[in-house]
């Protein structure tokens, strides 16, 4: 059931994230509720996780997570550069991420 929190988290905090994007520094008023409900339902995600969790796992994987798939959606949905470099640095993101699940 944590993994099931954790995921929900983390799909919460990207979804928070895109709609900081279209919030266009907070002048859209939907996008930007949508930003505090997400993080909120995020965040109380990662509280029930940590009940079950060591601190350092669940919010190493959290956010690392989190800021892999942002990276991959700002490629494909938001047609940001793309390099070498950083598809090297998502993916020892990811290597990161796998570590810390493996060896909890």
């Amino acid at each position: 059931m944590k993994w099931l929190f954790l995921a929900l988290g983390i799909i919460f905090e990207v979804l928070g994230t895109i709609s900081m994007k279209y919030a266009e520094g907070f002048t859209r008023l939907v996008p930007s509720i949508f930003v505090f409900v997400f993080y909120g339902i995020s965040l109380g995600a990662l509280v029930f996780v940590l009940e079950k969790m060591e601190v350092s796992i669940a919010y190493g994987i959290w956010a690392s997570a989190g800021t892999a798939l942002i990276a991959i959606i700002g490629i494909f949905f938001f047609h940001e550069s793309v390099s070498i470099t950083k598809i090297i640095s998502i993916s020892l993101i990811i290597i990161g991420i796998l570590g810390l699940e493996i060896f909890d």
